[in-house]
């Protein structure tokens, strides 16, 4: 059975809205897409007609089909906040953030505040489940499992915390817990947005500015801090690329 195609672009270093409208354009193309489909099932079903027959009559009438997609991509400094999350979890003042270089934007995916920058590797899949799974929390797992891969090739146990989504180190060790890669995302109609940010080499500093994902008492860290010597960060995002098209079986193609 052929693999499903993913398109893959590696949109380097690119403004945070600049990136969430490119985003927000493919999702919404995929979900109009869905919502024709949908419609046309519920016309067939009303008409009694047989749906396959129906729409194959005319190669003017073909259905359109959901595309799925993955982007990298680096952030200058940005703090992001989700739909649930808490401003009280943002330790700086609007005017420290702008005197340190940060900018701050509430989003619309799942969880709280968290960081971007540089050497972080930001992953944005917009994947339609339903032609994997409808599970949420399954996808969740599914993109944990690409990190943990990751993490296993540098000799690193990456781990999950029950009822905290992301990818930790020494999870079961009070007091030593580390994140080393959050997670949020946005799911309607099944199709997904937002996704994964993977500290390689990123400046942890700029943790010290909020309480991560609004967990108190846990620390962050980055592949860097853990190897205690910088990485070649295109190899650490092709390994990425290798686990996710292992874990999900899907095949990466690069976007024209």
């Amino acid at each position: 059975m052929d693999k499903q195609i993913v398109l893959f672009n590696d949109l380097g270093l690119i403004d945070y809205q600049e990136a969430w409208d490119y985003q927000e354009a493919l999702f919404k193309k995929n979900v109009d897409i869905k919502s024709i489909l949908r419609n046309k099932e519920i016309i067939n079903a009303n008409e009694g007609n047989n749906y396959d027959s129906l729409y194959q009559q005319s190669e003017k009438d073909v259905l359109p089909k959901t595309t799925h997609y993955l982007f990298f991509c680096e952030h200058s400094p940005v703090l992001t906040l989700g739909k649930s999350g808490n401003e009280k979890n943002i330790l700086i003042s609007k005017e420290e953030m702008i005197r340190q270089g940060i900018q701050y934007f509430k989003t619309n995916r799942g969880g709280d505040i968290t960081f971007h920058g540089p050497q972080q590797i930001v992953g944005y899949p917009i994947i339609d489940l339903e032609m994997f799974f409808t599970d949420i929390g399954k996808y969740l797992r599914f993109l944990e499992e690409v990190i943990i891969l990751t993490l296993d090739e540098y000799g690193l146990k990456g781990e999950r915390s029950k009822g905290e989504t992301g990818v930790w180190l020494d999870a079961g060790m009070p007091g030593n817990e580390r994140k080393i890669c959050a997670m949020g995302v946005r799911c309607s109609r099944w199709i997904t947005m937002h996704g994964f940010a993977f500290n390689v080499n990123t400046n942890l500093d700029y943790f010290n500015t909020i309480i991560p994902c609004g967990i108190e008492n846990k620390k962050v860290t980055s592949l860097q801090k853990e190897l205690n010597h910088a990485l070649d960060y295109e190899e650490v995002k092709d390994k990425v690329k290798t686990n996710f098209e292992k874990v999900f079986g899907v095949q990466l193609k690069q976007m024209q």
